[in-house]
């Protein structure tokens, strides 16, 4: 998985509340078995719908963080979804909030979930608007720095931001420890030899 220390990039603004998980990826494109491929679906119906949707805009071409409103990845417990964003491109994702096994699912594939208060991503919205709105998103500090260098702080999981920060999904967590594991069970294998020998006395 892609290390993730700090991130400087524009903003890709969606005003929408319970963007669900189909939204995203419809459902009609579920019929790989591959984890490749997804980016291109991503918001394949609401793109088609409605020629000024974000994504159709040329400006955001290269946006890797996007902004949205609450219950942002709500629906089904699709993981395709996640693929599909970061395949796409974006790294970050910032909202009001977010569905529960959306957010599990993005912090095991290196999509960071930052949830700030209403009336901070009111404000992101309205620079939004206001033109062009560029961020960095700094994991290490856990801080947004603005134009003029406001500064937003958030919160993040100690455990998905040190896997985040070093690159590794769940499997390369367990076997970055792989050295207390085995003098786990070297200790376990002493303590059962052991006991043995006391039963046996």
């Amino acid at each position: 998985m892609e290390k993730f220390q700090t991130l400087d990039s524009k903003v890709l603004p969606l005003r929408m509340k319970d963007v669900d998980t189909d939204m995203i990826l419809p459902a009609q494109f579920l019929t790989s078995v591959s984890k490749s491929g997804w980016g291109e679906h991503l918001f394949h119906r609401l793109r088609n719908q409605d020629a000024h949707f974000p994504l159709n805009d040329p400006a955001f071409a290269d946006s890797k963080i996007l902004l949205s409103d609450s219950n942002f990845g709500c629906g089904s417990s699709r993981e395709h979804a996640v693929w599909a964003l970061r395949q796409y491109g974006f790294r970050v994702v910032i909202a009001k909030s977010f569905a529960d096994i959306f957010s599990a699912n993005s912090g095991k594939n290196g999509l960071l979930l930052i949830s700030l208060p209403p009336e901070e991503i009111d404000s992101l919205f309205d620079l939004c608007e206001q033109g062009e709105l560029r961020l960095t998103v700094n994991l290490e500090k856990e801080e947004l720095v603005l134009p003029g260098e406001r500064r937003i702080s958030f919160s993040y999981d100690p455990f998905r931001k040190h896997c985040l920060l070093h690159g590794l999904d769940d499997i390369d967590y367990i076997l970055s420890n792989h050295s207390e594991i085995e003098n786990f069970r070297k200790q376990q294998a002493t303590h059962r030899y052991f006991s043995t020998l006391d039963a046996i006395s």
